[in-house]
């Protein structure tokens, strides 16, 4: 779980620089392009006569472009439209969202040492990004681009309780490459204009470095493990440990670009670190799995 976490603090910084050659939507398709390539030359190897129900496939499909297509575009387009300091503040609330949206539905019965965990874990990542300077800054000029980044939360909440309420037992790594090849085609359709500009010759091996990360690691590795985090432990523990990337995202930066860590940056890290070692004390107890259990 915390190698996930890892994985995608680092992809702050890999994605910093790998921006700054390539333009948004571009990046994001070919990120997942790849990513989805791969993760079908695995499943061919892994999995050669598993076949995927109707019912389940169309399922996934559906999560796949809530929570890669909707999701991508949505927290890009408003993070142009809104501030960096905004941005990470609303995806602070992604655990409270998952934990919500799962209380809601039926899926999570989260304990109160999960609340608990989610109020720690939230203030600290408040700490971390508010420590950078700027703060938040919640108005007009920004509200657009602060809805949209919002939007894209529910998104992740709706696929991380998607994948949990699937009552199947299809793979992690094939629910994997099911829903990121949903997601291409859209951030494609989008990204073709700017696709068709690109210089492919004029890319160094830094950059294609740094597309394979955000490709092999922090889509194929990390989504599998993800997925089956959440169907192992539960969506609330799982977005209870995304906690972790901001805390990672500092320390990488420090050693990569020289970004030094502040008092409120360190102290934020210690109220992450609790709120994991807090969610470790009350479990939430799965409703899916009290049924399979009653079933057995």
């Amino acid at each position: 779980m915390l190698l996930v976490t890892l994985i995608w603090g680092g992809n702050f910084t890999v994605s910093k620089f790998a921006l700054t050659q390539l333009p948004v939507l571009p990046f994001s398709a070919i990120r997942f392009l790849v990513a989805s390539a791969c993760l079908w030359i695995i499943v061919r190897i892994a999995e050669p006569r598993v076949a995927t129900p109707r019912p389940v496939l169309w399922r996934l499909i559906g999560l796949g472009i809530v929570g890669n297509t909707i999701y991508q575009i949505a927290f890009m387009t408003g993070l142009t439209m809104t501030t960096a300091t905004n941005s990470s503040l609303l995806v602070a609330s992604t655990p409270m969202a998952v934990i919500v949206l799962g209380r809601l539905l039926g899926v999570e019965h989260p304990t109160r040492a999960m609340w608990a965990a989610v109020l720690l874990g939230t203030g600290g990542v408040v700490l971390v990004v508010l420590s950078k300077g700027g703060g938040a800054g919640f108005g007009g000029a920004t509200i657009l681009g602060d809805l949209l980044t919002f939007a894209a939360v529910l998104c992740w909440a709706v696929f991380t309780i998607g994948v949990r309420a699937l009552q199947t037992d299809i793979s992690p790594l094939r629910l994997t490459a099911i829903t990121a090849t949903a997601g291409v085609p859209g951030l494609l359709l989008l990204a073709l204009p700017e696709l068709r500009t690109l210089e492919w010759g004029a890319f160094g091996w830094d950059l294609w470095a740094a597309l394979a990360y955000a490709s092999l690691l922090s889509v194929v590795m990390a989504y599998i493990l993800w997925n089956s985090m959440v169907r192992q432990v539960g969506s609330a523990r799982t977005a209870l440990l995304g906690m972790m990337v901001p805390l990672w995202a500092v320390i990488i930066a420090s050693l990569a670009l020289g970004e030094r860590p502040t008092t409120l940056q360190l102290l934020g890290a210690a109220c992450i670190i609790g709120s994991v070692l807090v969610s470790r004390l009350g479990q939430p107890a799965p409703v899916l799995a009290r049924e399979d259990e009653a079933a057995g």
